[in-house]
């Protein structure tokens, strides 16, 4: 039976290349430089970039049955899909803090699922991270594999904002730990520990709607 041959923990992927305006954003926010690579990560703690309340994005609940989180035993089931608030598609500060809150919950619609088809539309090509997330989740989950866990969570977000054609936040992301599974039901690889960290966030609104065109984690 095939195993995991790579991690899906999303958010301990490193980007590849990270946009010139990371450098501006972070000397904003930690009075620094920021440092971006592709070595295997370490778990970081984030603190709280702001006291705003982050705007959560809602969900529809399943067609039928109850929620069923993944387990040993077998794949999620009936997961409720996350739903994008109207907000989320507003060219402001609070449209972009809203549309960050819903990205991150499809991103982690994506690992209990598989179901990248909300969340693909939402990224631009550019986005390097973005293309490594996704080939790392369609391997996760072919030949009848699945996650357990990894639950994303967005407790605070720091936009900077600048009236520009790319706007700027910095996000605090939390991430369950994850466990991988064959389809057979024995263990994949070794488990992902829970994470805590800060990433720049980049995105350009166009046509009605926001896209993500960059993002890198900051360490």
């Amino acid at each position: 039976m095939p195993r995991l041959s790579s991690a899906f923990s999303f958010l301990h992927a490193r980007t590849l290349g990270v946009l010139v305006g990371l450098a501006v954003l972070l000397t904003g926010c930690q009075g620094g430089s920021p440092t971006a690579g592709t070595s295997e990560p370490q778990t970081t703690t984030a603190s709280p970039t702001s006291s705003v309340s982050v705007p959560a994005a809602s969900a529809a609940p399943a067609s039928s049955g109850a929620y069923k989180p993944a387990d040993a035993k077998g794949k999620a089931q009936n997961v409720p899909v996350p739903v994008m608030p109207e907000l989320a598609k507003e060219n402001s500060k609070a449209g972009l803090e809203a549309f960050i809150g819903y990205w991150y919950a499809q991103l982690s619609y994506v690992g209990e699922t598989g179901d990248m088809s909300s969340w693909l539309p939402l990224i631009a090509p550019e986005c390097r991270l973005c293309t490594r997330l996704q080939e790392s989740g369609k391997q996760s989950y072919t030949d009848g594999r699945w996650l357990a866990g990894g639950k994303i969570s967005v407790p605070a977000i720091e936009v900077q904002w600048k009236g520009g054609s790319v706007e700027a936040a910095k996000v605090q992301v939390v991430q369950d730990q994850i466990d991988y599974f064959n389809a057979d039901g024995s263990v994949g690889r070794s488990k992902s520990n829970a994470s805590n960290d800060a990433f720049a966030f980049f995105a350009k609104h166009a046509d009605g709607k926001w896209i993500v065109v960059d993002l890198g984690i900051i360490t």
